[in-house]
């Protein structure tokens, strides 16, 4: 089984990585704009730019650099179109598994560093596809409750039902008339 093929070329072979590094810079062009926006399920990305930095690091290779992108969802409250700018500094360490690392027996310590900022990522094989950890800062990055500013259901002019018309106090008056025949 393959894996998916990726959205844009970001993929990097450590084997062919200069020991000074190399640089990268993605420019997403419409379509590939309107694929993000797809995997991400929002209305549309009209800005989605990258730069990072590759550098060996420890076998792997360290990716740091920043992402800008502007995007557009819907509201959660009118479903109208909102956009946000996103703007995020990328610092993330990708690391080859270890081959004689076995699972932990059941019942076995294991040591967590909770103070480390971030666990590097395990990779196997040569190549390191950059495009997925861009996607998933996008992803990370996004509002998860997008709306525009002010509004809320009052706005819209939607009226809840007060407490007393609510679901319960319906089922307490058919309770009470229930009550009340006997």
């Amino acid at each position: 089984m393959s894996a998916p093929k990726p959205i844009f070329d970001a993929v990097v072979r450590i084997d062919k990585l200069p020991s000074a590094g190399r640089s990268i810079a993605v420019d997403a062009d419409a379509a590939t704009r309107a694929e993000i926006a797809a995997a991400m399920n929002i209305l549309s990305v009209e800005r989605f730019e990258a730069s990072l930095t590759i550098a060996p690091l420890r076998g792997g290779l360290r990716a740091q650099g920043h992402l800008k992108a502007v995007v557009s969802q819907a509201s959660v409250v009118s479903f109208e179109p909102v956009s946000e700018v996103i703007s995020e500094d990328i610092d993330r360490g990708f690391l080859p598994a270890p081959r004689d690392h076995q699972a932990p027996a059941p019942g076995s310590e294991v040591f967590v560093d909770l103070e480390d900022e971030d666990f590097p990522d395990h990779i196997d094989g040569p190549e390191v596809d950059l495009s997925a950890m861009l996607l998933e800062t996008l992803a990370l990055a996004l509002d998860p409750y997008p709306k525009r500013p002010g509004e809320t259901l009052d706005t819209l002019g939607v009226a809840l039902d007060p407490p007393e018309e609510g679901p319960f106090a319906k089922l307490a008056r058919l309770a009470k008339e229930g009550n009340d025949k006997d």
